[in-house]
């Protein structure tokens, strides 16, 4: 069965501005919470993203167990979105839509994650006892950090 969460948010700022937060993998490591552990190991980061882009991150995301995730960059139109899409990692599936759309008076953020957990049933329950709410939690997080960056 495949998840899908949609978050929005609206932040006072230049389009430009926020594209070039967001799509700087080095940037992530400031809107993920300190206790996932999270570390960029790829050595392209001063590299504009590119469809194609491969980059690597350690991240502890369940009971503080170390991950190799590995996140490929599928489509890219500059100042309107962005695709990560998980190669390696804890989901079977892993598709992030980053969506930047220019209002009156700043962006629109939209943020859709389409996932899958492995193990059939039992990946079912535990995202629905654990993993939905944990991710949530994460873009939650991340949703106050672009707060106290973009909305001053």
């Amino acid at each position: 069965m495949i998840h899908q969460i949609k978050k929005e948010q609206f932040l006072k700022a230049k389009l430009e501005d926020v594209w070039e937060f967001a799509s700087s993998p080095i940037n992530l490591k400031k809107i993920t919470p300190k206790y996932m552990n999270f570390t960029v190991i790829s050595d392209n980061l001063n590299d504009k993203m590119y469809p194609g882009m491969i980059i690597f991150f350690k991240v502890s995301p369940l009971l503080n167990i170390p991950t190799t995730w590995v996140t490929e960059i599928t489509h890219v139109e500059k100042n309107k979105y962005f695709v990560d899409e998980q190669r390696v990692g804890p989901y079977s599936i892993w598709h992030h839509e980053h969506i930047f759309k220019k209002e009156k008076n700043g962006v629109l953020m939209i943020d859709i994650i389409s996932y899958k957990i492995p193990f059939g049933i039992l990946g079912r329950l535990l995202n629905y006892l654990f993993i939905e709410k944990q991710i949530n939690t994460i873009f939650n997080y991340r949703f106050q950090k672009m707060n106290e960056i973009f909305n001053k």
